[in-house]
């Protein structure tokens, strides 16, 4: 039934993206392949699938501290009073924004996003769970979707997080906003330049800036010191910037663009009209220059997806497959310790009661060789099968102790269930012989299979270049 519900879901997905993005629509199809090969490797159960865990729609989330103006930014940008906005923290929710078939705003509970496989939410509260013991039932308290027909939210997903000071619920916070930077296309980081010690945020500063710029998709990272306007009223807006780039500099800041900003229909009440005018001209070339980068992000969600599938492919062949294979060696190894003093001790003992009888003449045990050919046939069968026996037993109890070493290895990280599944699923293969280090259900045809599907995705990159870039001129 999950398997069916599954194919339903993503040819469901196929042929939503064959009229808006092709390309897309046949990587969906490499997801598929790379599917098949994790289920028969035991990497996943028969109604998972790679796809889930993917974002098909362009997602820009909003990241920042309470009342640095998330909300405003976010209201302005879409042309509507969605989300509520004050000084002090007025949602502590994560908000996902998305167009609606109503005019008017449609809200609807976080189990909207974590029942629903298109949302890049789906059972999220199974992750909360595991950081925050009785948190994934509450998954309410931590997500909201809203719906609204506004053509700027067309074909693209917006996030709008709680403050990231929040000090209650902090490690599932934390946990939802890791999910979010990771599926993000754009992420726009705000903060507050009303805010009068940057250094007083060295927490926020580490998780919202240090964490992030050494990352490979760094550049999807935009930094904005917004309500810049208030400033103007009692300081010097410029010294105030100075020092929050000082504070984001020794946070790792040190290349890329930090923008000013504040809402346009702000009323500054400053007198003087030089400075008026230069705070609005910086904001406008700013907020262009943002709402020039959200524009992107259907482009950019395109490279993300294929990224993501060679990412996938790639650490199947050279993460988990090489992991399980270390697992089936110490496998062996332990069933190869545990084997030797068994069976050493029941030859030992064997020798031991034949001497003890004078059943030995010379090197020859007189009374086998007595005995008649189908006795002698029976006695050998009932040994090897004895021998079988217990050489199974061993194998199982090996298995079960490096089993158990994995389920501590802290190592693992995300790759830990699909190890654990897999792993099981080895050792339920009691004819596989220990012999050879290759996880069960991995071979040379299923590494072709891979291999095909890093090719498809060095295709599909090909395939975006020459519908953005054609350096020609012309039609190849």
């Amino acid at each position: 039934m999950a398997k069916n519900t599954t194919h339903q879901r993503i040819e469901r997905l196929k042929n939503h993206l064959k009229q808006e993005n092709p390309t897309l629509a046949s990587c969906v199809q490499s997801f598929q392949k790379l599917d098949k090969i994790a289920r028969h490797v035991g990497l996943m159960g028969k109604g998972d699938t790679y796809t889930s865990h993917v974002s098909w729609w362009p997602v820009i989330s909003v990241l920042g501290t309470y009342s640095a103006g998330k909300s405003t930014f976010i209201n302005q940008y879409v042309g509507q009073d969605l989300q509520r906005t004050g000084n002090q923290a007025v949602d502590d929710k994560f908000t996902i924004l998305c167009y609606g078939s109503d005019t008017a705003s449609t809200s609807l509970p976080g189990l909207a996003l974590d029942s629903d496989p298109r949302f890049p939410f789906y059972q999220i509260s199974d992750a909360i769970e595991g950081v925050a013991e009785g948190e994934g039932r509450r998954v309410d308290s931590y997500l909201q979707l809203k719906t609204v027909q506004a053509e700027s939210l067309l074909g693209k997903i917006f996030i709008d997080s709680p403050g990231f000071d929040a000090d209650q619920q902090r490690t599932s916070t934390l946990l939802i906003t890791d999910h979010i930077i990771n599926l993000s296309d754009l992420v726009l980081v705000f903060f507050d330049a009303r805010h009068p010690e940057p250094r007083a945020m060295a927490d926020s500063l580490k998780h919202l800036v240090a964490d992030t710029v050494h990352r490979s998709d760094a550049n999807k990272f935009l930094y904005i010191l917004n309500q810049i306007d208030n400033t103007a009223k009692e300081d010097n807006p410029e010294e105030v910037f100075a020092a929050w780039q000082r504070a984001l500099a020794q946070s790792g800041l040190t290349a890329g663009r930090f923008y000013r900003i504040y809402a346009r229909q702000a009323s500054l009440g400053i007198v003087d009209d030089p400075v008026r005018a230069r705070l609005e001209r910086k904001r406008d070339e700013d907020l262009a220059e943002i709402e020039a980068r959200i524009l992107q992000v259907e482009v950019e969600r395109s490279y993300r997806v294929v990224g993501l599938l060679e990412k996938t492919a790639h650490h199947i062949r050279d993460v988990q497959i090489p992991r399980l294979a270390q697992a089936r060696r110490d496998w062996r190894k332990r069933t190869l310790w545990f084997s030797l003093p068994v069976f050493a001790l029941l030859i030992g003992l064997f020798f031991w009661w034949t001497l003890s009888r004078g059943l030995w003449n010379g090197f020859n045990l007189t009374p086998f060789v007595r005995l008649d050919i189908p006795t002698q046939i029976a006695v050998a069968v009932i040994t090897a099968i004895v021998a079988l026996f217990i050489h199974h037993k061993l194998r199982n109890l090996a298995g079960r102790t490096v089993l158990r070493k994995l389920e501590r290895d802290k190592t693992l990280g995300r790759d830990r269930e699909p190890i654990l599944r897999a792993f099981k699923w080895n050792l339920r293969a009691w004819w596989s012989s220990l012999a050879s280090s290759t996880p069960r259900g991995w071979g040379r045809w299923r590494k072709h299979k891979l291999e095909q599907v890093l090719a498809e995705a060095d295709g599909f990159v090909q395939a975006l270049n020459d519908s953005y870039a054609r350096p020609s001129g012309k039609e190849e």
